[in-house]
Parts: C-alpha cells; sequence; structure tokens
C-alpha cells in the first residue's frame, strides 16, 4: 500500500525559516574553507608583534601562540614593568625577546621549549651568605620511573625557580638549608621539600586523579566544578576502556547513577538503550540527545564510535544541565568529546586486542528417555507408533546419547580489535588522525559484527584572536547471520532457539536421528514447521551494512577581552542497507513449509538520513572584584534532517543459488518508499553569576525552539530553567575545618521538550489501496485514495518538568567524595492515542493528554583508600532509585495494554498495563495457584473426577489433577479475563554498580560489579518448553520439566503432561525474578618499566588481560537477566529466544612510541 502523506507546501512556511537554512548551509561552507585554508598555515619560527600599551603577560601570551614557546615567570617580576610599544614583522624569536626586556630588569633563559623570564641580577660584593648559599639539584620522575620534563622548582623564600629538563635533572641555585621548594606540574599532585642537606635528590610526582575533573564540560561551554549548578555525571574513561568493548554504552551500565543501560539481547552489533532517570514518555522516543563534539545528534548509532577515540563522557541529567538544548533534552542529553591532538612531538599509539568468547550459560534439556517418557504420556498414540516399533521400549531410550543442538550452535569465536593512532602538534597547530578495526564473531553459528573506523581532527591558532578546527568520523559497519530472538508474529518455530531447544534429540536411528535432514519431516503441518537449527543458521544470509559520515568544523574569534564569538558547521549522513535472502534450507523460505505462502523471497532496504546544522554562539566572561564573575551567553542554532528510504522485498524466486542476483527472476510484492524531512530553529542563553569566589553561583537559561514538526501555532516551544549552588566550604564556619574539603548544595527548577515524534503527526492522510477495489455496475474496478488516519493541528510538543536538589561533599582533601541527588520529572502532554467516536469513521487519533511521573534518588560515592608511592586502592559505589508511575491517560481511560505478538495464540492478549497510580510497564495476567491436586475433587467413580463447589475451575470445564491452577479474583467460580490483575513489575527498583581499582607499582587491578532489583522477566520460552503450552508433537522441554505432576509426584509447580488449560493465557507461572548481582569486568594490565621498552625505542608498552561477563548471581532460570526482546518502554523484561550474553577474555596490548 502506498501512503501519499498530505503536508503543507513550501510556499505556506516561514519565509525567514527558508533564508536561516540558506544561511546554516553558506555557513558550514564558510568553515570548512576557512579551516582547510588554516590547516596549510605552518609554525613559522619568527615572530610578528604589534602591540600598543601592552602588558608583558599579554606580550609572552602572544608568542607562546605564534611559536609554542612556555614561559615561567614569577607574578612579582613583572609587577611593576612598564607596558610596552613593539612593532616586528617576522624577526626572530632572540630579537624579540631582546627588545620586549630591553631597559628592564629582566633577563630570559630558554630551556628545551620553555622561557623562563628572571629578575636581573644585580652586581654586589659577595658576603659570608652568598658563600654558604648552594645548588640543589636532582631528578624528578612518576612513580613508574619515567623521567618528567617541565616541572617547575620554586624556592617559597626567594621566588626564584627552575625548571626540570627533558631527562628530568633540575638544578635551582641560591638554596640555603630549611629552605621550602615546591615541585608542580599540570596533572601532577604538587610536592613540597625542607632542604635538610645538599645530596642529589630523586624526586616522585603522582598523578592528580581528579585534575580533569575541574573543568566540566557542558552544553555550548565548560565551566568549574565549583561554578556547577546542575546534575552532571562524569565517565571515568580509564575504566571504561580497560575492557575492549564495541559500544560505549556497553561500558557505562552500573557505572553512572541515575542511567540505565538495556540491551534486546547478545546479538552482535545490536545497539542498545539508555533512559536517563525513568521514562519521560509512553509511545514517543526515550532516547537521550547525543552531543558528540559539540553537534548534537538525534537517534545517534553510537557502535559508529570507536570507544578508544572517547575523551570524556558527561552525562547531563537535570533541567539546569539539559534546558539548553530545549525541546530534544527531556531525555537526558551524553555529551562526549572525542580524543585531539595535544602539543609535543608526535606520538603513535597502538592498541590490538584478541580475545575468545563462549555462551556463559546454557538450558538443560531432556534427554532421549525424559524425551520419550514425556510424549508417552502426552501422546500415548503417537508414541507408540513412532518410538515403541520393533520391539523398542522406553529403557532403549535410557543409555541414548542423545543430540546437543545447542553444543553444535554455539561456537567459541574470536574477537580480534586494532586501534591506531597519531597526535601531536605544536602551540598553533594540533592534529589527530586515528583509525580501526573491530571484528566480532558472535557465540551462534554464522553470526558477527565488523567496523572500519578512522577520524581526523585538526586545531590550527591562526592568531591570537582566532582560531579554527575541523574534525570528521567515517565508519562502516557491518552486522551478519540470523537473528535470534527475531521472527514471524505468528509462528514461534520461525525463532532460533524454540528450534535448537524443542528440536527431537533422538540419535543413534536412522529413522529418527535428524541431524543430517534440513527439517523434521514429521512435524511439518499447517501450525509448524520445525527447522534443523544448524541447517537454519547456516544457511540464513543476512547483512545490515551502515556507512556513517559526521564532520564538525568550527570558526572561534575573540572580538574584545572576554567576548568570544563561535560559529559551528555540522554535518552528518548516514546510509543504511539491509538485504535479507531466505532460501529453501531456512524456515521462511522452506518449501514443505505450508504456511510459506512466498517460497524462496528476500528483501532489500535502504534508508539514507542527512542532517545540516549551524551553530553560533557569544559568549561574553568577566572577572570582577570581590571574587564576583559574569559569564553569559547568547546563541542561535538551525537544524535541517531529510530521510529517504525505499526498498523491495520479491517471493517467489526461481533460482536460489543466484542469492541476491536472483531477484529480478522473482516477483515483487512490496516496493515501501517514503521520503521526509523537518527542521528546528532554536535561540537560546544562559546567564551565570557567581559571587564571592563562587561562595554562591546562580544560572539561569532559556531556549525557545521551533520545529516544522508542529501544526502552525503550535510550532514554537520555551523551555527555561533556573538554579543556584552554595559552596558552603567557603562560609566562616567551615572555612577553617580541614576535614571537609567541598561541601555543595544544588537546587534547580526548569522545563525541556521532546521533539522526538512523528513527522507532520498533526496532519491526516491518504492511501492508495492495492486491494479491496470496489467494482460499480460491475465495471473494471477502481482504486481511489482513502483516509488512513485522522490529524489533529491541536498537537503540540511534550513538556518535561523537573526539579532537583543534590549535595556534593569531599572529605580528607577530597580521598572520600559523595554526592547525593533528589529529583522529581513531571512529564506532560504525552501523545497518546486516544478513541473517537465511531460517527467519525476513525478509531483514533493521536492527542496530547497523558501525564507520567518520576521520582527518585541518586547517590555516588568515591574513596581514595591508599594512596603511596608503590600502592594505591580506590572504589567507587553508585546506587539509583526511581519510581516511575503513570498519572494521566485519555479521556475516561485507567489502563493502556501493551502486546507482544510473537506467536497467534496470545497475540489478542495483552502481556503488559500502563495503569494510572502504576509504574507505566507492569506485567499482566493471571496469578498462577498451583495445580488441581485430588483434594480439589469428588470422585464418584474410579477415574472420575468433579470440583468440589467452592473450588474454581480454570477456564474449562472438563478441569481435571494435574491441571493449571488460577486465582480466582472476583469470586464466580470460574476464571475468565476479568481475573487478570497485575502480576510483575519490568522495571527495577534500584539499580547501580561498584568498582575496585588497585596498583601497586606497574600492575594494575579493576574488578567492576553491576547489579539490578526488583524487576521481573517474562520467560516466554516456558510458556512452549516448560509444559507444551501450544500442544506441539515431539517438541523437547526444559530439564525443569521432569519434575512436572504425575499420580506418583503431585507436585504444585509444574502441571502434567497436557495440563497447560486454555490457551493463550499470560500467568504470573513465567514471570521470574530478574534481579542480578554480575561480576561485569575483571582487567589485569602491566607496564613494563621505562629502561626495558626504551631500548625497542618504545616509549610506553601496557599488557592487558580482562574478561567480562564473569560471574551472575540471579534466581532466573533463563540464559541471562539483562534481556528484554521487545525493548521499549511499555514493553521491558520479556524473553524468548534471546540470543544469549557472550562471556569474554581478552588479551591486549598498548604501545606508545
Amino acid at each position: 500500500m502506498y501512503n501519499i502523506r498530505m503536508r503543507q507546501r513550501y510556499k505556506d512556511r516561514c519565509i525567514y525559516l527558508s533564508k536561516i537554512f540558506l544561511a546554516m548551509k553558506l555557513t558550514i561552507v564558510f568553515v570548512l574553507i576557512a579551516t582547510l585554508n588554516a590547516m596549510s598555515t605552518g609554525l613559522a619560527q619568527t615572530v610578528s608583534l604589534r602591540l600598543r600599551n601592552t602588558s608583558l603577560e599579554e606580550a609572552f601570551s602572544s608568542i607562546r601562540k605564534q611559536t609554542g614557546y612556555r614561559f615561567i615567570y614569577q607574578a612579582e617580576v613583572l609587577k611593576n614593568t612598564e607596558k610596552v610599544n613593539v612593532e616586528l614583522s617576522n624577526v626572530p624569536l632572540k630579537t624579540a625577546l631582546d627588545k620586549l626586556v630591553e631597559n628592564k630588569p629582566l633577563t630570559y633563559q630558554l630551556h628545551d621549549g620553555t622561557i623562563v623570564i628572571k629578575a636581573a641580577q644585580k652586581h654586589i660584593e659577595k658576603s659570608t651568605s652568598d658563600i654558604l648559599q648552594q645548588v640543589f639539584s636532582g631528578t624528578i620522575t612518576d612513580r613508574l620511573g619515567e623521567k618528567l620534563s617541565g616541572v617547575t622548582i620554586r624556592n617559597q623564600r626567594t621566588g626564584n625557580s627552575a625548571v626540570s629538563r627533558e631527562n628530568g635533572y633540575f638544578e635551582l641555585t641560591n638554596v640555603q638549608l630549611n629552605d621550602e621548594l615546591v615541585f608542580s606540574l599540570i596533572g601532577h599532585k604538587s610536592y613540597k621539600l625542607r632542604v635538610v642537606d645538599y645530596k642529589v635528590q630523586n624526586i616522585v610526582l603522582l598523578q592528580e586523579d581528579q585534575g580533569l575533573d575541574e573543568v566540566v564540560v557542558v552544553g555550548y561551554g565548560s565551566v568549574a566544578k565549583e561554578e556547577l549548578t546542575g546534575s552532571v555525571a562524569q565517565v571515568n574513561m580509564s575504566e571504561v576502556t580497560k575492557a575492549p568493548v564495541a559500544s560505549f554504552m556497553e561500558a557505562l551500565a552500573g557505572r553512572v547513577a541515575g542511567v540505565q543501560v538495556s540491551a534486546m539481547d547478545g546479538q552482535p552489533g545490536e545497539e542498545l538503550n539508555i533512559v536517563i532517570r525513568g521514562a519521560g514518555s509512553l509511545t514517543q522516543n526515550t532516547e537521550p540527545l547525543y552531543v558528540i563534539d559539540g553537534f548534537p545528534m538525534e537517534e545517534f548509532l553510537a557502535s559508529s564510535l570507536n570507544p578508544e577515540e572517547i575523551e570524556s563522557i558527561n552525562v547531563l541529567k537535570d533541567a539546569s544541565a539539559t534546558a539548553i538544548y530545549g525541546a530534544r533534552a527531556s531525555n537526558g542529553v551524553v555529551m562526549i568529546q572525542t580524543k585531539k591532538g595535544k602539543e609535543g612531538r608526535p606520538v603513535v599509539t597502538l592498541n590490538s586486542s584478541l580475545g575468545y568468547q563462549e555462551v556463559g550459560n546454557r538450558m538443560e534439556m531432556m534427554s532421549p528417555y525424559e524425551f520419550v517418557k514425556y510424549h508417552a504420556e502426552r501422546n500415548p498414540t503417537v508414541t507408540q507408533g513412532r518410538y515403541f516399533q520393533n520391539g523398542r521400549t522406553l529403557e532403549t531410550y535410557r543409555d541414548m546419547a542423545g543430540i546437543d543442538w545447542q553444543g553444535q550452535l554455539f561456537q567459541r569465536k574470536p574477537t580480534i580489535i586494532n586501534n591506531l593512532a597519531i597526535r601531536g602538534g605544536t602551540a598553533n597547530t594540533k592534529y589527530s588522525i586515528s583509525g580501526s578495526t573491530y571484528n566480532q564473531e558472535g557465540v551462534v553459528l554464522n553470526t558477527g559484527f565488523k567496523r572500519y573506523q578512522g577520524r581526523v581532527s585538526v586545531d590550527q591558532v591562526i592568531s591570537n584572536k582566532l582560531d579554527v578546527g575541523i574534525n570528521v568520523n567515517k565508519s562502516l559497519l557491518d552486522a551478519y547471520g540470523v537473528q535470534a530472538a527475531t521472527g514471524s508474529e505468528s509462528n514461534p518455530t520461525n525463532f532460533l532457539f524454540y528450534n535448537a531447544w524443542g528440536y527431537r534429540p533422538i540419535s543413534g536411528r536412522d529413522d529418527l536421528d535428524l541431524e543430517d535432514e534440513d527439517f523434521d519431516p514429521d512435524n511439518i503441518t499447517t501450525s509448524e514447521e520445525r527447522m534443523n537449527p544448524i541447517v537454519t543458521a547456516e544457511n540464513t544470509n543476512r547483512n545490515y551494512a551502515t556507512d556513517a559520515f559526521s564532520a564538525v568544523a568550527f570558526i572561534n574569534y575573540e572580538i574584545i577581552k572576554g567576548l568570544k564569538w563561535r560559529t559551528t558547521g555540522n554535518y552528518s549522513n548516514r546510509k543504511f542497507v539491509g538485504d535479507v535472502f531466505y532460501n529453501s534450507r531456512t524456515p521462511q523460505g522452506n518449501p514443505h513449509n505450508q504456511n510459506n505462502r512466498r517460497g524462496i523471497n528476500g528483501s532489500v532496504r535502504y534508508d539514507e538520513r542527512s542532517t545540516w546544522s549551524s551553530e553560533s554562539t557569544l559568549t561574553y566572561d568577566k572577572q570582577f572584584k570581590r571574587g564576583n564573575r559574569l559569564n553569559a551567553m547568547a546563541g542561535f542554532s538551525a537544524v535541517s534532517m531529510d530521510q529517504r528510504i525505499f526498498g523491495v522485498a520479491v517471493q517467489n524466486i526461481p533460482n536460489e543459488e543466484l542469492d541476491l542476483s536472483g531477484f529480478d527472476e522473482g516477483t515483487p510484492y512490496s516496493s515501501p518508499a517514503s521520503i521526509t524531512n523537518y527542521t528546528l530553529a532554536s535561540f537560546f542563553g544562559r546567564l551565570r553569576y557567581s559571587f564571592r569566589y563562587s561562595k554562591y553561583v546562580v544560572e539561569a537559561v532559556f531556549r525557545s525552539d521551533g520545529s516544522s514538526k508542529f501544526a502552525p501555532g503550535n510550532k514554537w516551544g520555551f523551555f527555561p530553567s533556573g538554579s543556584f549552588a552554595w559552596n558552603m566550604k567557603r562560609e566562616s564556619f567551615l572555612k577553617d575545618f580541614a576535614p571537609i574539603t567541598v561541601s555543595k548544595l544544588r537546587v534547580s527548577y526548569g522545563h525541556t521538550g521532546n521533539n522526538r515524534v512523528s513527522n507532520f503527526a498533526y496532519l491526516s492522510s491518504l492511501s492508495f489501496p492495492l486491494t479491496n477495489s470496489y467494482s460499480f455496475n460491475n465495471a473494471y474496478p477502481t482504486k481511489g485514495m482513502i483516509p488512513n488516519d485522522l490529524g489533529n493541528y491541536d498537537l503540540r510538543w511534550e513538556n518535561t518538568e523537573q526539579i532537583d536538589i543534590g549535595y556534593d561533599v569531599g572529605l580528607w582533601k577530597d580521598r572520600v567524595k559523595f554526592t547525593v541527588d533528589l529529583y522529581q520529572r513531571n512529564a506532560r502532554n504525552l501523545l497518546l492515542d486516544a478513541k473517537l467516536p465511531l460517527t467519525t469513521g476513525f478509531e483514533s487519533a493521536f492527542r496530547n493528554i497523558g501525564r507520567l511521573r518520576n521520582r527518585g534518588l541518586e547517590m555516588s560515592l568515591n574513596v581514595q583508600h591508599i594512596q603511596t608511592k608503590d600502592f594505591q586502592w580506590s572504589s567507587s559505589v553508585n546506587i539509583s532509585f526511581n519510581d516511575n508511575r503513570v498519572v494521566e491517560l485519555t479521556d475516561n481511560q485507567t489502563n493502556l495494554f501493551s502486546y507482544t505478538k510473537f506467536v497467534n495464540q496470545y497475540d489478542s492478549s495483552p502481556l503488559y498495563v500502563a495503569q494510572i497510580g502504576q509504574p507505566a510497564a507492569m506485567f499482566y495476567g493471571y496469578i498462577f495457584d498451583g495445580v488441581y491436586q485430588y483434594t480439589d475433587f469428588d470422585s464418584p467413580a474410579p477415574d472420575v473426577y468433579t470440583l468440589k463447589s467452592h473450588i474454581p475451575d480454570n477456564g474449562d470445564p472438563n478441569v481435571q489433577p494435574g491441571d493449571i491452577k488460577y486465582r480466582d479474583l472476583n469470586g464466580d467460580g470460574t476464571v475468565n479475563g476479568f481475573d487478570q490483575t497485575i502480576i510483575g513489575r519490568g522495571m527495577p527498583v534500584h539499580v547501580g554498580g561498584f568498582n575496585n581499582n588497585l596498583t601497586y607499582k606497574g600492575f594494575d587491578l579493576n574488578v567492576f560489579f553491576q547489579w539490578s532489583y526488583g524487576n521481573d522477566i517474562f520467560n516466554a520460552n516456558r510458556l512452549f518448553l516448560e509444559g507444551n503450552g501450544l500442544l506441539r508433537t515431539d517438541l523437547n522441554q526444559f530439564a525443569s520439566y521432569i519434575d512436572r505432576w504425575s499420580p506418583e509426584n503431585p507436585t504444585n509447580s509444574n502441571y502434567r503432561a497436557n495440563g497447560q488449560g486454555p490457551l493463550g493465557r499470560f500467568s504470573s507461572r513465567t514471570v521470574e525474578d530478574g534481579s542480578y548481582l554480575r561480576l561485569k569486568t575483571v582487567s589485569l594490565g602491566y607496564e613494563l618499566p621505562k629502561h626495558i621498552v626504551n631500548r625497542a625505542r618504545i616509549s610506553r608498552l601496557r599488557l592487558n588481560l580482562s574478561a567480562q561477563n564473569v560471574l551472575t548471581w540471579t534466581k532466573y532460570s533463563g540464559m541471562d537477566p539483562e534481556v528484554s526482546v521487545r525493548n521499549s518502554i511499555l514493553t521491558p523484561g520479556f524473553d524468548y529466544s534471546a540470543y544469549p550474553a557472550a562471556r569474554t577474555l581478552v588479551f591486549g596490548l598498548n604501545a606508545t612510541f
């Protein structure tokens, strides 16, 4: 069926928007031209200065930007120097320095890229104290023995300083006994030393763990941590990358408070889903906005970004932090900064890993003996004719080994990862060039994922006011092989593990050994087409290829001191090509399948999405007297997105040997095609004022977004926020209390929106039906357009209101850091499908009438237990509670039901309910009340049983002992639809993680646990494989069903063979506790000593051995508790034929040259 979406024509759109997007594209072009021009500018070792009434500090800053030389001096040395007036053009550096210090009491020295400015020595007669003054010298290294250059050594008494050389050696003159020396280097902890003698010293500087945390990246800028008023979580990337993963999302699970990461299953290349502080919508997209190097990306493909390329990840959670992104930020924002070049010589980094993976858990199945015994109980007639001919009895099968279908389907396969990067630069030009390959062969036969990725980053300083840069990323992805959890919505046998677990295990008999057969000939019926799972996996031809490209170019210009202008041009393009081919040896293409009306078939789909955006900001930063500071930012952005989708599905392909090449010989039966676009224009700003050296900080944010997705009159939305921070440590009552180093209270309130809704949903649509044409007066059937759905011009933004109260505390010089946040998020105007009067001719239409509430508590604790020269031990733990509640649904509606649709007998039964006053995703069905026992019946005659009058039936009036029993909630004597209720919860009560880092000399050990508590899982596999709920012949069962009811074993847990009761019912019998504690990662590394690796001209060499998914403690009976194959807010925690999570062991090598 072809769909035509009625949209307003281009001429009806706002004229100024078209001009905006034209200007946006021209801006991007100009930015790229300027950037490429800047790249051709090399570093000249001459200097040009044009200075008028300029301080020496500013003059030195200009030279640093031109040459890359760093300046070191004491502020007192330049305090009373006169301002300079200099005009020089392309003169040597020495000439420029001589001119600047001319007629001033200054001198200078050059030390390996550093210029030290000193006061000129006065020529006086030497005294006795001069003779006693000595030279103090030594060598400075880090804790691993690596020599440190550029370390500043300052004498507190005299103010004199020196800088360590390339080999770590230093000399400091005019040092007397009892002088205090301070050693300092960026990124390292300062070290103080009292001089007691003049022996050569060996000084060790320790790295400053929290150095990078002092400045936090936020939307359109960064902020000092003490001035941060919002809730922002920072991810320790050194921990995340210790165990190689395909996507950074895999490593985030359990590491950030308030962030829940979920996956459908363990399928290689499968995208994960992140939810921040609970679901913000019931029916629309709930993923956060991703901002990569300042480029906001909706529906970001996380697997396209190599985790090794990430420098930092910040998660913006409250309205104060996210409101700057307005209409796209109601689900939170994930800020990602990639690695850039740094000043210094070119550094080559090579990371290579080789790992092996295997299935961590397998299901225990019935043996041939138990299999035949069960089917003899279920269907004695068929079993007698099939298994007990020629004198065979049940005992014949007792010692039969059987076929291990799981053993043949699962495999131990490698993962090979290679990363190569070259980074370096000068003070003016910094570059980063990197490439990577990722090749994972799945633990299931003929499955896997590949990625080829490259990234280039260049930052160029044009002058002391202008700099430009560009970042480009290109990724090629390919996911292939059978999808275990994807199959027909009406037939369970199209799912891989239904066949793998249910296939007959009989071996050693020529007439029943199915190991070499494509399918089970005795079980090909209208309701069943059981295929050999090994043959299915080997013959499924599926390839999902993605070509992802993104580019970010920027210009920064300082208009006047403190006022900066920044403009960026962003472009991304993602092409997806998915092809699937089903030959005769797959369930979907098997000609013996009586339900297969398409014969050998296949499909191809092309989906291309392009996004252009341009952003410009003005930022003003001013420091006032008495420690007050103002930071103001205003900006504008424009976004244009285009998407094209084309495809074709072909059936009855005559020659399967041609594979996809034979499509032209088949018959097309579907040709979907669509083209859509939307635009977004935005104005935004932020005002931050810091009082009294950040004792009090207030911040206000606003954003106004206009989207083409909504009708005129509802296109624009306004999203403000306000926040306040109180640094109590700066108050007099805490200032001198040494145990507390940080004590800060944060409060924020604001609004954000969700624009990730269907394009032009406010418009009605028409369709051309390909069938059901109507013939008038027996004439040729005429086709025409018919209304498809009813539009609604009143549709507007989904809006989220959020309040957050947070407290940060640091104790004992931040050896203990604790953060707690309380929040409430109220989502309003949710888009729901509201019922309409039948007189309209439509059943429903979208309206903004739903409300949802999330309340939560987040806590994180970081402790530095031990910090010595040789041994360090630190731990961190976080826990997040979120209480999600449905507040309002559509008019007069108290329940919103959701369906899973995986087999036709259950398609009409809802498994989930969103009920007012309850969490959004609750399991819905019947309460399992055990099994009917003989005591529930009267027996008027042998083998005749009738229920006692006070015992309700299960919906079947002919219920017998051993049948399943449900609870009769309304007490009417029978179980029917009125007895359904909430039987479990799909969302956890709390999630968290516990991390430990230990370092001893060159060794480091990381141990990470994650957990989820309070969530349930609906194990749909048990419907068919622990009780045979579809009454299939020759279907093997889980070993747990051996303990089923029988006269000799009147258990109350598993019903008898054929005792499943009425079909199509979901019950609490298959709802299981999905809570788990998992030893997620263990990583052991060793960094070889410098004196060994330097012989091979290697500056750093680290060896690493890591394991993932090591151990899991859970009550869940399935293969893995991290599963949700219908992964959505309304349908979480559903397990059916899920691809198993792999346990991996990886050896890695990291070399730096």
